[in-house]
């Protein structure tokens, strides 16, 4: 293969890459009764959660719809980080939800039900070991080391609505990494790096589980969500440092994902303080 040419285009610029299918991916996806209404693909934009938003904005996207970005610009992850990556090379997408059913005071769980859905997903579709660190990051195993491989970031849209943005590497070779402790799915050892597949198989488990929360209106623990949350998540039986807003940080033990989807922390001092925002640092393995 002759070396490809960044300022190309063409849709078949890099073949270890080829272009989302979108005729194909709103078969297998958009059916009557089911959640995903529109699958559309776009080739390029700053962010997906923004342009999701702003077409909820002005009534030209209902709950359901889904929006994919073969290449993100200016993708936002948590605290304003940015998420860049190579074109065609991951799976950086919103969708739009509105779940008139659940109290407000839920939708918190959002991010970690998609965390949730999106690592069940890949873990069948892509045979790689997945955990989650709270709150939002998906985390795989290369040579030994836990790494980041996706993040997920949930933003409301208007009174009834929530944009979700989930982005995840897939064919990230190492020399292409934003930084070392990133990872992909294909240096995690992935069975396959396809991500028409990979995308079907995250949104029917994405599905099935904002279907399962929104029948029970919401609750984490009669949906199964909050153990299933927890029975993933990395973070827990760590010794974690949680960097607070307004500069105070916090250590102790992760022991628990509260009802509220907070990580409860014991401090050395006996107290168990739960957290509900911030940065979280693992101190120690598992």
């Amino acid at each position: 293969m002759t070396p490809r040419d960044a300022s190309d285009d063409s849709r078949w610029s890099d073949l270890d890459r080829p272009p989302l299918n979108a005729t194909a991916l709103r078969r297998g996806l958009v059916r009557d009764g089911g959640l995903w209404r529109a699958v559309d693909v776009v080739a390029r934009t700053g962010s997906t959660n923004s342009d999701l938003a702003a077409l909820a904005a002005k009534g030209e996207a209902a709950e359901g719809a889904v929006l994919v970005a073969e290449e993100q610009t200016a993708g936002r992850g948590r605290l304003d980080r940015r998420w860049t990556a190579p074109a065609r090379s991951g799976l950086f997408f919103s969708v739009l939800l509105t779940p008139a059913e659940v109290p407000v005071s839920r939708w918190g769980w959002l991010p970690l039900l998609t965390g949730v859905a999106v690592a069940t997903g890949l873990s069948r579709a892509a045979g790689v070991d997945t955990a989650l660190k709270w709150p939002n990051d998906l985390l795989v195993t290369v040579g030994g080391e836990e790494r980041k491989a996706g993040g997920i970031l949930a933003e409301r849209a208007g009174e009834d609505g929530v944009v979700v943005g989930v982005g995840v590497n897939v064919s990230l070779r190492a020399d292409e990494l934003p930084v070392p402790q990133a990872a992909s799915l294909a240096l995690a050892g992935a069975v396959g790096t396809d991500r028409d597949p990979l995308l079907r198989a995250v949104l029917r488990s994405l599905e099935e589980w904002y279907g399962r929360w929104r029948e029970a209106a919401g609750d984490p623990g009669a949906s199964g969500l909050q153990e299933a949350y927890a029975a993933g998540c990395a973070t827990l039986g760590r010794t974690v440092r949680a960097e607070l807003p307004g500069d105070r940080s916090l250590v102790g033990e992760a022991v628990a994902i509260d009802g509220d989807g907070r990580l409860v922390l014991a401090t050395a001092d006996g107290v168990q303080e739960p957290v509900g925002a911030g940065d979280i640092v693992h101190l120690r393995p598992a």
